[in-house]
């Protein structure tokens, strides 16, 4: 057993075949709760996160009492807590209802640290327009839970067009009445491109070929890794290469100009995650859905048991899900552990020399992927290794995300999963859940949507986002 600053890591029962130091959050903190419930004296504790729109979220956990040697652990476990609720939930304002040091160490933190100065910059002040801030309460003052939700999508009437901006390719679709008669998958690379005119060029490009094949455009519906309100740019990984003064010029209200080109018709974006879910809920007809994509990097949606969509962020890619600190940095945040390093093509890209793999200096990370499924198909051992680290990294991964979900539905998308190594993904979270979590392997049914769905679903999903008028 491993020691993160005091908390205990324990080893997975079912160890990924390429990382055999992965310790899984969900091990962490479970081997936490149950060793501070041990010494009798577990601490009751509420971290309630606020959003400025008035919603706040309750988060209940318990703490070693400040005299036991366990209390060392204490602030760990409070800061992972804090960094997975900030981009599952997001907020900038958490009210803590334990020891007051605990809360002025992490706000220091936030403060101070590099990483997390990067949460507060990019959740409290990109999103929220605030830094994030920490106060000490107690039970009668904290603000009690209350959260929005709304309706997303399901319109499928007129003519319209959905797009999906990856961070390899960018997708669009043709919907009339509900019947796709045109998709089309185009390579870009916006990732570090200056200009937000490449972006604005590259969208309207895709968009365009997808009104050729209709009598009129009604709507047009988009998703996109980021955080968009009224489609708005908040915070977007696409226009990483963009200035910060060029991006509050051009970028954040670029979907609008978007809209105005295409005559004003209705129009909405939304988080990729967000609509992974959507598609989803719509494809199987159910609700309590969680959606993740393994692409560029891992997005993820939820819909919530009622079908609603809600006010979280469920940026997963930045959550964590390995509490080794000696596990892969994110190279945005800075951050371990964390979970683009695990479900995405950066995670294929890190795997590879680990499997004995040698890829051509410079290869960029979808031709590393293509690299991997071509071995693959030919049999190669070493690839499949990388598919079952992956599947095995999904099945801890969801027991977390179980704690912070309530979900039933779990749909896998994305260019990782295409192929037979997504089957292997899937099964080696399956034998995950049932070695150390019984109870949720009986509760989440997989769903995989098939390859045409996998790569086009996301934007005819996209499409049904605006209502008409």
């Amino acid at each position: 057993m491993n020691i993160n600053r005091g908390l205990p890591l324990p080893a997975p029962r079912v160890t990924p075949v390429l990382d055999p130091a992965f310790r899984p959050a969900a091990l962490a903190t479970r081997a936490f709760r149950e060793a501070v419930r041990a010494t009798g004296h577990a601490v009751p504790v509420t971290l309630a996160l606020e959003q400025t729109d008035g919603s706040v979220f309750h988060f209940h956990t318990e703490l070693a009492p400040a005299s036991h040697a366990l209390a060392a652990a204490n602030f760990s476990h409070l800061e992972r807590l804090a960094k997975f609720l900030l981009w599952q939930r997001g907020g900038w304002r958490f009210h803590f209802t334990g020891q007051p040091e605990l809360a002025t160490q992490l706000q220091a933190h936030f403060r101070d640290t590099a990483t997390g100065r990067f949460d507060s910059n990019l959740i409290g002040e990109r999103v929220y327009d605030h830094p994030i801030a920490v106060v000490a309460c107690d039970a009668a003052s904290l603000p009690r839970e209350h959260a929005n939700v709304q309706a997303l999508g399901r319109h499928l009437d007129g003519c319209r067009i959905g797009f999906d901006l990856g961070g390899s390719d960018r997708k669009v679709a043709a919907v009339q009445d509900g019947k796709v008669v045109f998709s089309e998958e185009t390579v870009w690379d916006p990732y570090f491109h200056p200009d937000p005119q490449y972006h604005f060029d590259g969208i309207m490009d895709s968009l365009r070929k997808a009104a050729a094949h209709l009598p009129r455009v009604d709507a047009i519906g988009g998703s996109s890794a980021g955080v968009y309100v009224n489609n708005r740019v908040k915070v977007a990984s696409l226009f990483r290469g963009v200035a910060p003064d060029l991006f509050n010029a051009r970028v954040k209200d670029l979907f609008l100009e978007v809209q105005k080109a295409w005559g004003g018709i209705p129009f909405d974006v939304a988080n990729d995650g967000e609509v992974t879910a959507l598609a989803g809920s719509m494809s199987l007809g159910v609700n309590g859905v969680l959606g993740i994509a393994m692409g560029t990097s891992q997005a993820a949606g939820y819909v919530t048991p009622n079908g609603n969509i809600t006010t979280w962020l469920s940026e997963l890619a930045f959550a964590p899900v390995d509490y080794n600190p000696a596990a892969a940095c994110d190279e945005w945040s800075g951050d371990y552990g964390v979970g683009a390093q695990y479900f995405s093509q950066q995670a294929v890209g890190r795997l590879l020399p680990v499997a004995g793999i040698e890829a051509e200096a410079g290869l960029p990370l979808p031709e590393r992927l293509k690299l991997v499924q071509s071995l693959m198909k030919g049999g190669d051992p070493r690839a499949q290794k990388i598919y079952e680290t992956l599947g095995t990294y999904l099945g801890y991964a969801l027991a977390h995300y179980a704690d912070f979900y309530d979900f039933h539905h779990l749909l896998i998308l994305g260019r990782v999963t295409s192929g037979a190594g997504g089957d292997i993904i899937i099964a080696g979270a399956k034998a995950v859940l049932h070695a150390e979590f019984p109870e949720l392997a009986t509760q989440i049914q997989f769903h995989v949507p098939d390859e045409q769905d996998k790569r086009h679903g996301q934007a005819v999903a996209a499409a049904s986002l605006p209502r008409l008028r």
